[in-house]
């Protein structure tokens, strides 16, 4: 990872999905995010599930599925079997572990690997989600077609991000900010071309901006508390101690892109068209 992420002008992708992982699986991103790394939480996570109509028979696949909660909420809620990808070690270690603590590990289980490179054979799952992640991918067409690759003719396929509905800040724009999935989000229209593109289709967009509010919120009250544990040195954070204040600067900035509606947050549902 870069001694700093002040800017991403010199890293290459991989350097990008390596820094995003860092982030997502430091004790620093739980302090700030909780549990759950995105907006909404596991209430969202639900919905999805159930937009995506879930049922006990599907094989549905999470990608960057992070700690593994919204993976073990599916199969709690909805009864499916899921395997969850994620491009850190760490967090399909700590996955795998969740997993067996709750009794689901023979539903349940986590890999390691690439969204742009999907180690799985074609049409091998009913469902796929990728929660509050597409927007950091360096390659977000090779994912959207990856997902069309692995997904069964017929089946669905689930996002939720961060939307961008106009031009934001500078200070919305360098390696902080896209690992914190803003610097790269999307319009939502966007997200749809993509989803196109790949050959998906019936698609519906539910917006819930206020999770994103609430997040934001959230973050910024722990930056504080944050702040006096690092000066104690009870925590540690992937990036230099200087850059807590450039932390609590992109907090603010993305508080004021929400209210100013530049910023929301959006469920994305799409189809593979069923075999003829």
């Amino acid at each position: 990872m870069a001694t700093s992420m002040q800017s991403d002008a010199a890293l290459d992708a991989e350097e990008v999905k390596a820094c995003c992982a860092a982030l997502y699986e430091s004790d620093w991103a739980r302090l700030l995010l909780g549990e759950s790394f995105h907006p909404g939480g596991l209430a969202l996570t639900e919905r999805l599930g159930a937009l995506l109509c879930l049922r006990p028979d599907d094989h549905v696949l999470d990608v960057a599925a992070g700690n593994g909660s919204s993976a073990l909420r599916l199969a709690e809620r909805f009864g499916c079997t899921v395997l969850g990808v994620d491009y850190s070690a760490a967090n399909v270690e700590r996955a795998n572990a969740a997993a067996h603590d709750a009794g689901l590990a023979e539903r349940v289980r986590f890999v390691q690997g690439d969204a742009e490179r999907l180690n799985l054979p074609e049409l091998s799952v009913d469902a796929l989600i990728c929660e509050c992640a597409l927007c950091t991918f360096p390659d977000k067409r090779a994912a959207t077609s990856e997902f069309r690759r692995v997904l069964r003719d017929g089946g669905r396929v689930g996002i939720s991000d961060v939307t961008r509905e106009a031009a934001l800040p500078a200070e919305l724009h360098d390696l902080l900010a896209r690992v914190a999935c803003i610097a790269d989000a999307q319009p939502a229209h966007e997200y749809l071309t993509l989803l196109r593109d790949a050959g998906f289709a019936d698609e519906r967009v539910e917006r819930h901006d206020e999770a994103l509010q609430e997040l934001v919120g959230g973050v910024r009250t722990r930056l504080l508390g944050a702040q006096l544990l690092l000066a104690l040195g009870q925590v540690t954070p992937p990036f230099p101690a200087a850059d807590l204040s450039k932390a609590q600067g992109l907090a603010r900035a993305a508080a004021a892109a929400i209210a100013a509606g530049q910023l929301g947050y959006a469920l994305i549902i799409s189809a593979a068209p069923a075999a003829v």
